[in-house]
Formats: structure tokens, C-alpha cells, sequence
């Protein structure tokens, strides 16, 4: 068979295409970019996104990569991208954005696959999970503010999710081929896509969570992921990390309710969160902001109410380089979120060998198993995660082997050349016009494509 001609939309607008481009990137897209580089030799790939940025359809190609960025309200622009790739196959990266709808509409369901990163009916039915509901409204004044200067009005968020659910919904309807990796997403597929087959294909991370190298000089000392702490220098201001705050899907609130029992035995201890602070701009807007973001007004009071507000420290937006300085700077790893599917976070930080705690929610379980290769707790339990931190800091040889078998999963879960592999085969199933004998959840995966 002939290279296949493949057109990906993706929801984010890749660093490559942005630098090919000339655009601001955000940062992003991990899950496509690391299957990119290594599928890119292998089929021609066009990597098309929706950016406001541009103004016009740009066009461009870097590193035997063709990328295309089209502007936001064309309704013409899938005809026209459609006519100037001619694609074998489309394939969608992510279910909720309008774009993937738009395009689907001028494609033949049978030559579309779709790859499931997570399901927004699931993150929208547990956005809010253990937030006050006086927190969760909004007034008059807090929406006329709003609609000049955006804030974080939870009902707003919520609004937001219901409805990139009810897109999804009705995009996974009319699906012939979706793609999955976790045994969660399997079973939420085989209800929302009754009539698609489902195909198995591992997730490949950023290029740079399989580097190997030495620390970096400003790094905490700290020995190599997967070898152990000497038990006679126990660390006395363990680091943890959370990869996001922002959202209260990510249970930082519920972190914050584990955190005094950690802090009763570790004083010292540091909880680290990725991404952008709270916003601040001095004493005069500081009662307007705290009242527009009231997520992080409820994470900012029962951090204070319970005493450690000084252990919590955000480090600002990270590239992938400076996301992997704080996993290996962090003595444990945590995931809180309400719900899951297979979070790009875990599994870099399992890459990277870092002892783990994680939320028993969606498809995490599919990922990390439990007593081996890290801690699982219930997410509505901040008891059960305070014990599950303590017992990873207490043994650091326990939490050090953890690591290691963490990284082995790892190595195997998400390894380039084998779901490479599974994603070229299922791109030659569709092709070669495979029989649907399969729906979603029945017996086993599409052939060479099942792990």
C-alpha cells in the first residue's frame, strides 16, 4: 500500500506550526505532538487547526510536516482544505471543539477515525465534585463584569462543559471508527458510539519524557529517578506536585483538605502546583478579581482557614523541559482529579520514574496499578490521600521501587514505535475497508491495532 495521505485536526495550534506559521503558540498538544514525531516518516500527515490568530488560511511545511491554520468562522474552509489535501482518511483528535463537527459534516463517516483523549459528558457531570454551592452561582453584577473582562464564574464553566458534552454527544453518534486507550474509555465509547469500532492505541507523549539525561544544576538533590533514598536521610521538605490548579476538576481543593496531616508531620513540606497563580493586580482590584474567580477564592480561604496557605506554591506556565525539572524535583506526584480517562501528567511523570498518587476515577486504574506502581485512592476522600502521600514519604526505598515499576509500565504504555505501529494499522484497516463486525466494548479490539 501506498503512503497514506492523512489530514489531523487537532484542538490546539502545535509549537512547530505556530514557529512555521508565525503565530503565538500556546502550550499544548503534547498527545498529538509526541504521535507525530512518530508517525511523520512513516504516512504524510497534515496537521490542521482553528486559530484566531489568523486571518486567512496559512499554509506551511517544517520537518516533513504539513501544518494548516485556518481562521475561526469560514464556513467554506474544510471545503477548501478538504480539496487542496485529499485526504485518504481525517483524523480527529479530540471530540468537543466545533471544528471536529464542521469537518466531519463534509466527510464520509467511514473514512473519519476519532481519537479520545477524555469525554466531556463525564468532566461535566464532575466539574464542580465537592465545591460549596455558594460558590458555584453567580449574581447580575458578576456576569455584566464578565462579559468585559472575563473572570471564572463556576456556572459560566459549567455552562461551557454542558455544552462542548452535548457537541460530543451528538459528534460520537454518527462515528464509524473512534480509537481509545484505557478499559474506561472502551465502556463510555460503547454507549456513546454504539455504531463505530473501537480500536486500542496507546498514547505517545512529549519527545522530551524520554530523554534520559543529568539533572539539571538548579534541581533538588535527589537520586535518579527509580533508585532509592538512603532510609538514614529521610527528606525533611518533601516536595509534591499537582499539574494543574485551575479547574476544580483537578482536586486541588481536596488537596488542600490532605494537606495539615501532612503538614503535622512534615512542616517543611512544599506542594507545588503547575500553571498560572491566582490573578493579582494590587490592593484596589483585589476584591473585584477574588469575587470574579470564585474557585480560587473557595481554594485560597480553605487554605487559610486550615493553616497552610505558606505550603502552596504555583510555578507559572511550563514548557515540556520545565515540566520535567518539577517531576524530578518532586518526592511525590499526585493526580486529584474527579474524573480522568489517561492524563498526559501521569504518564510523564510515571516516564520519569516520580512515586505517584492518583485518584481511583475513569481510566487512571487502565494506567498505574495499585501496591506497584504507585498509590490509588478514592477522589472524594482527602483522609485516604493524606495516608497515601504519608506512606509514600515515610518508606522512600517503597516509594523509590514504585517509581521504578511505574516507569517500566510507562516505557511499555506509551512507547512511539509500538503505538506508531497500532495507529498505522488501524489508518490500513479503515483503507483496505476492514468489516465492522465489533461495537464499542464487544469482545476483542480492531486486529493489528488491539494491545
Amino acid at each position: 500500500m501506498s503512503t497514506p495521505n492523512i489530514l489531523w485536526l487537532a484542538s490546539v495550534t502545535l509549537p512547530a506550526a505556530a514557529r512555521a506559521l508565525g503565530l503565538a503558540g500556546a502550550i499544548g498538544g503534547g498527545w498529538v505532538e509526541g504521535q507525530l514525531s512518530a508517525v511523520k516518516d512513516k504516512a504524510r500527515i497534515t496537521v490542521c487547526t482553528v486559530n484566531g490568530a489568523a486571518k486567512a488560511p496559512l499554509y506551511a511545511e517544517a520537518d516533513g510536516v504539513c501544518y494548516a491554520v485556518l481562521p475561526r468562522g469560514a464556513p467554506d474552509k474544510f471545503a477548501a482544505l478538504l480539496n487542496r489535501v485529499k485526504p485518504d482518511l481525517v483524523h480527529l483528535w479530540g471530540s468537543e471543539y466545533p471544528p471536529a463537527a464542521a469537518l466531519m459534516a463534509q466527510c464520509s463517516p467511514e473514512r473519519v477515525l476519532l481519537s479520545v483523549q477524555g469525554l466531556m459528558g463525564p468532566c461535566a457531570e464532575h466539574l464542580l465534585d465537592g465545591v460549596p454551592t455558594e460558590y458555584r452561582g453567580s449574581c447580575l453584577g458578576q456576569r455584566l463584569i464578565d462579559r468585559v473582562v472575563p473572570g471564572g464564574l463556576l456556572d459560566k464553566q459549567q455552562a461551557f462543559f454542558d455544552a462542548q458534552a452535548a457537541r460530543e454527544k451528538a459528534l460520537l453518534a454518527g462515528l464509524r471508527h473512534v480509537s481509545g486507550r484505557t478499559e474506561w474509555d472502551k465502556a463510555q465509547l460503547a454507549r456513546l458510539a454504539p455504531g463505530a469500532r473501537y480500536y486500542h492505541c496507546g498514547e505517545t507523549l512529549r519527545p522530551a519524557f524520554y530523554e534520559d539525561g543529568p539533572a539539571a544544576p538548579d534541581e533538588k538533590s535527589a537520586p535518579p529517578a527509580g533508585a532509592a533514598r538512603s532510609a538514614a536521610q529521610p527528606p525533611d521538605a518533601p516536595v509534591l506536585l499537582l499539574s494543574q490548579g485551575n479547574l476544580p476538576l483537578k482536586g486541588l481543593h481536596r488537596l488542600i483538605e490532605a494537606l495539615p496531616a501532612v503538614r503535622a508531620v512534615y512542616p517543611r513540606a512544599q506542594l507545588r502546583v503547575a500553571g498560572w497563580p491566582p490573578l493579582d493586580k494590587g490592593p484596589l482590584l483585589r476584591p473585584v478579581i477574588r469575587w470574579m474567580f470564585p474557585y480560587q477564592r473557595y481554594c485560597a480561604a480553605l487554605a487559610g482557614r486550615l493553616g497552610v496557605a505558606g505550603m502552596i506554591r504555583y510555578t507559572g506556565p511550563l514548557n515540556a523541559d520545565a515540566m520535567k525539572r518539577q517531576y524530578r524535583q518532586a518526592d511525590v506526584f499526585l493526580l486529584c482529579s474527579s474524573i480522568e480517562n489517561s492524563p498526559n501528567s501521569l504518564g510523564e511523570a510515571m516516564l520519569l520514574g516520580r512515586p505517584c498518587v492518583a485518584s481511583r476515577v475513569g481510566g487512571v486504574p487502565s494506567l498505574l496499578e495499585h501496591g506497584r506502581e504507585g498509590l490509588l485512592y478514592p477522589a472524594d476522600d482527602p483522609a485516604a490521600l493524606a495516608d497515601a502521600i504519608l506512606t509514600l514519604l515515610a518508606d522512600p526505598a517503597r516509594a523509590a521501587a514504585m517509581g521504578a515499576a511505574a516507569r517500566a509500565r510507562a516505557l511499555k504504555t506509551h512507547d512511539p514505535a509500538q503505538n506508531a505501529g497500532a495507529l498505522l494499522g488501524i489508518y490500513r484497516q479503515m483503507l483496505a475497508g476492514a468489516p465492522q463486525t465489533e461495537a464499542p466494548g464487544k469482545g476483542r479490539e480492531g486486529g493489528e491495532a488491539a494491545g
